[in-house]
């Protein structure tokens, strides 16, 4: 991804940051400053003016195009959903004027924003939450609650990757991913770009619940994974899999039960006690509590 960048911004980005392993984000807007989210804080790169880089329109331009392989054509399906997917499974997502055409955005122009959300598997990170997620060689219906870019998609790509390969505390399984945002395996050109496994089967940039039941017809996965849930039409899907003998990883944004429970589409679902497990993280994927389908904190 830093090979792609403008050579002044891949010069900055190169003095800035000790380990690139570490680098979260990477925000250009034209005509405001570099802005790097590096180990979980903020670094605007100075220049020797003493004033922060100023990333100009054609910089952003010029991006796009390395990013494209100079036909933003062929990935206007992608653009139109805000960002596109590079090797490595990065993501480079846009803001700019939207092109509508019968009453939906059909693509993107004048692109002015963009922020590059650098791909990161960390190998082994699951393995703190499996002791509370697993029973007699099964992972149990989980899911994992954070606030955004605490780490839930990174746990939740290792826990796809240990379920399927198989680890002290689960047999190996058949994992099927629906990966609406092309964040979990990172597809480019529909190949993936992260290892989930020898036995997982990954749906790509396909709506969660139409995709949730494309696999259960299409693949048989004895368990399936999607990430950020919030729709009415997700938790149909859901509750169908679980019927259909699947278990069910997910993640969605918050920060406590508390909270969860006061949405009216997860209230519902911790009243029926659809999840068998709560996971909430903190900061950098960190488990901040487990709570069992009672609600009660394990």
């Amino acid at each position: 991804m830093i090979r792609l960048m403008p050579v002044k911004i891949r010069r900055m980005v190169e003095k800035e940051i000790a380990d690139l392993r570490e680098l979260q984000e990477i925000r250009l807007r034209a005509g405001k400053p570099l802005i790097l989210i590096y180990k979980g804080g903020e670094i605007i790169p100075e220049t020797g003016k003493g004033k922060g880089y100023i990333v100009t329109k054609e910089e952003i331009d010029e991006l796009m195009e390395y990013v494209s392989n100079y036909s933003l054509y062929a990935f206007e399906e992608e653009m139109k959903q805000g960002f596109i997917t590079v090797g490595g499974g990065h993501r480079v997502g846009m803001a700019g004027q939207a092109i509508i055409e019968n009453g939906k955005v059909r693509n993107l122009r004048y692109v002015t924003s963009l922020n590059i959300r650098m791909s990161h598997e960390i190998t082994g990170c699951g393995d703190k939450v499996f002791p509370y997620i697993t029973k007699c060689q099964r992972p149990m219906h989980t899911l994992l609650v954070s606030p955004p870019g605490c780490g839930k998609t990174t746990l939740l790509r290792d826990m796809i990757r240990q379920i399927s390969d198989g680890n002290p505390y689960t047999k190996p399984m058949t994992v099927g991913v629906v990966d609406e945002r092309s964040e979990i395996a990172g597809c480019y050109h529909g190949i993936p770009q992260n290892n989930l496994g020898i036995r997982t089967d990954v749906l790509d940039a396909c709506p969660k619940a139409e995709g949730m039941l494309m696999m259960i017809r299409s693949m048989r996965p004895q368990v399936l994974a999607v990430d950020e849930i919030g729709e009415a039409e997700d938790v149909q899907a859901i509750s169908y899999a679980m019927h259909c003998g699947c278990k069910m990883l997910a993640t969605a944004h918050g920060e406590s039960m508390e909270e969860l429970e006061r949405k009216p589409i997860f209230s519902r679902m911790i009243d029926e006690k659809r999840f068998e497990r709560y996971v909430i993280l903190k900061n950098r994927g960190e488990i901040k509590s487990v709570f069992d389908e009672d609600r009660r904190r394990i």
